[in-house]
């Protein structure tokens, strides 16, 4: 059984609060973008404990969400051992949510495989205690996220002939290749007095700029000043909006043009270009 994961970008983002629970209350729009990772699932041969395989080499099989999300099935199901094989194309730590698309196309691929006959208000059940952005891929379509991301309202956005260009650096000028989610965090101020992201986004596009904001990107910006070059670049380009997505370090440009003026060296970043 083969199934495709799918990415996404975030259409602003809002941190509101401080949660109890040390999580953030957000809100932020969605969408799936078609750069996938491939996750093939086969019968485990002869094995005791399920089998990862993981073309990203660094990505341990016990830190791995498509292991815990077995992982979870099985405590509550009992599920067979299987064997895994992930083909990553979605670049780590960019806030495309690879890792999340990742577990949860893991858990649909072992609901159908078992016949375990669950239904999506329970896989959503599941995804959230696999991640915050998880419960998303469950249905995947665009819808404003709430809560910690888990409160999942389906918004209705044409973004249809528009192409879009996702840019990622390899590595950051601190040799880093991403921006962790917990080092994203730590320089925020979460601030509630603000205008819906539904109603924003509602604009027409050429507004975005002025009114759309990811909270994380002035902060991130400031350790990473070439996140701010690639994202200007992408103006320069005649991108209609820009902006980094989620957590980054990924940024995107939405073009009305099929073919963007933007030489990026595939030496120097990871890109996805797709029509919308």
């Amino acid at each position: 059984m083969i199934a495709f994961a799918p990415a996404k970008i975030n259409l602003g983002l809002h941190i509101l609060s401080k949660r109890e629970d040390g999580f953030h209350n957000i809100e932020t729009l969605m969408v799936p973008i078609p750069w996938y990772d491939v996750l093939e699932l086969l019968p485990a041969t002869g094995k005791t404990k399920i089998i990862m395989h993981c073309s990203v080499e660094k990505i341990e099989t016990e830190r791995n969400l498509v292991f815990k999300a077995w992982q979870l099935l099985n405590k509550h199901h009992n599920i067979a051992p299987v064997c895994f094989h992930l083909l990553k194309a979605i670049p780590s730590g960019a806030g495309l949510g690879g890792g999340s698309s990742d577990a949860v196309t893991a858990l649909k691929m072992l609901n159908r495989f078992f016949n375990l006959n669950l239904p999506n208000n329970q896989l959503h059940r599941y995804a959230s205690e696999l991640g915050s952005d998880c419960p998303f891929f469950v249905e995947t379509r665009p819808s404003i996220a709430r809560g910690k991301g888990e409160i999942l309202t389906p918004f209705d956005i044409d973004l249809s002939r528009l192409t879009l260009l996702v840019a990622k650096h390899r590595n950051l000028s601190d040799g880093r290749q991403g921006i962790s989610t917990a080092q994203a965090y730590s320089s925020i101020v979460p601030n509630k007095n603000r205008k819906n992201i539904s109603e924003l986004a509602s604009l027409p596009i050429e507004k975005w700029v002025s009114h759309l904001q990811n909270d994380f990107q002035p902060v991130i910006e400031k350790q990473f000043p070439e996140i701010r070059t690639l994202i200007t670049s992408f103006y320069n380009a005649g991108a209609k909006y820009a902006a980094m997505s989620g957590s980054g370090s990924a940024c995107f440009g939405i073009f009305d043009k099929k073919n963007p003026d933007l030489q990026l060296s595939s030496r120097d970043f990871q890109v996805f270009s797709s029509v919308l």
